[in-house]
């Protein structure tokens, strides 16, 4: 069956999108797997070592993007970006905000909703044994967050993230986890029963309450159902050592270097496609030749010439990081391609400018995933579209029909699907 990718379903003058389906692929042609990271650097990126001065396709590497150089061809840089509605005086808190596009994170009764990965991971995340991985570098928050705008804790522990991915449980503990999700799965049945009999007596604000209330223990059901299944099923094999955890917060390189480690190995198992990670930022000195200073007294650098050159430090050992993550995926053959071919790599941060708490012109990398690369994309910084409009594109790679993200206006002008 070849259905067009653009089907709808009519009923009394409604219109339903379909999600993406199977048959909308030419016959007998199986669709690869779409993946998507999302990693946040808090601090930012110092925008004059990172931002090219030049847009197109011509431009000169920034210093930054000389570290990447080998992968010119597989990213895409966009400068001028930003969250619709967000205000620099909240510029640590927009972290908050970073995959969801929400305005005010940080203010008086905020309210967060559904985090980019998530969204995504209500369409494709029962397709892996995880539906999405959230970690962070040292306890620094998390970038995940529930439809009903509640944080997903994010794992900065990379030995733990290994166990749950990879190691057996006993016998015995299998028994128990199955055990665990019988007996949840018994107590959700009795609250959604006595929230129905509730329901009765409520006023129209109240039984919509109850009602997202209900949805999300639906959503809950289902997944402890999808667990049930998963946990009959062994485990797949890896062969390198546990990774041992670094006790030391202030090493941010070396924690991150143990994320993107599991993260390539996440998605060459295909434990999970869809992950998040938050990078460590540390008050402390990070032990890093020619550093003495915390990494978030250098990224408030206040145009001070000794901090600046520390703190390019910092940031280059961390692009590093980057490149080689790119670097394993590109390596990790798949079918006719590679991972990094098969998924998409987004670097960005809450901050344009951490030092004076700018939440404009955000700096935006995205590598591989299947887009047309090679490009400097430059939009002016004073009528920017939306950051989410690049989170519809990337929506959109991963094959789900989403013409709409949070404060998106359309897809990203310019970045087009190879």
């Amino acid at each position: 069956m070849n259905i067009p990718r653009r089907q709808f379903l009519r009923a009394s003058g409604i219109s339903l999108a379909l999600p993406w389906l199977e048959a909308f692929a030419a016959p007998g042609i199986k669709q690869p797997a779409r993946r998507m990271v999302c990693i946040c650097a808090q601090l930012g990126l110092h925008p004059e070592n990172f931002i090219p001065k030049e847009t197109g396709r011509d431009y000169e590497l920034s210093p930054y993007l000389k570290i990447v150089n080998e992968y010119r061809d597989q990213f895409t840089v966009v400068s001028g970006l930003e969250h619709a509605g967000m205000s620099s005086s909240f510029g640590h808190q927009a972290s908050a905000s970073f995959l969801t596009g929400v305005p005010g994170a940080g203010r008086p009764g905020f309210r967060n909703a559904i985090s980019l990965d998530q969204f995504a991971a209500s369409h494709i995340g029962a397709q892996t044994r995880f539906p999405s991985l959230a970690l962070a570098g040292n306890g620094a928050g998390g970038l995940s967050w529930t439809r009903t705008g509640a944080l997903i804790p994010s794992d900065d522990s990379p030995s733990r993230v290994f166990a749950r991915l990879f190691l057996e449980g006993t016998p015995a503990q299998k028994q128990e986890q199955m055990r665990h999700l019988d007996d949840g799965r018994s107590i959700l049945d009795d609250v959604r029963g006595q929230a129905k009999f509730l329901s009765k007596g409520l006023g129209t604000e109240d039984r919509d309450k109850l009602d997202e209330y209900l949805t999300s223990i639906r959503e809950l059901e289902e997944q402890m159902v999808s667990d049930r299944n998963w946990a009959r099923k062994p485990k797949p094999k890896v062969d390198v050592a546990p990774p041992k955890d670094i006790p030391n917060p202030a090493d941010l390189i070396g924690r991150t270097r143990l994320l993107f480690d599991l993260t390539h190995l996440a998605l060459q198992t295909d434990s999970t496609r869809l992950i998040t990670i938050m990078l460590a930022g540390s008050t402390a000195a990070p032990p890093i030749d020619g550093v003495n200073l915390g990494h978030h007294d250098l990224s408030h650098h206040g145009k001070d010439p000794g901090k600046l050159a520390q703190l390019k430090i910092v940031e280059v050992e961390a692009m590093k990081t980057v490149r080689d993550l790119l670097g394993k995926l590109s390596q990790s053959q798949e079918d006719e391609g590679n991972l990094l071919d098969r998924t998409t790599v987004f670097l960005g941060s809450n901050l344009g400018d951490a030092s004076s708490h700018s939440t404009r012109n955000l700096p935006v990398f995205l590598a591989g995933g299947g887009f047309k690369h090679g490009q400097h994309l430059h939009f002016d910084p004073k009528d920017p579209p939306p950051l989410c409009n690049l989170y519809v594109s990337m929506l959109q790679r991963l094959g789900i029909e989403a013409d709409q993200f949070g404060s998106s206006k359309g897809t990203l002008t310019g970045l087009s699907m190879a």
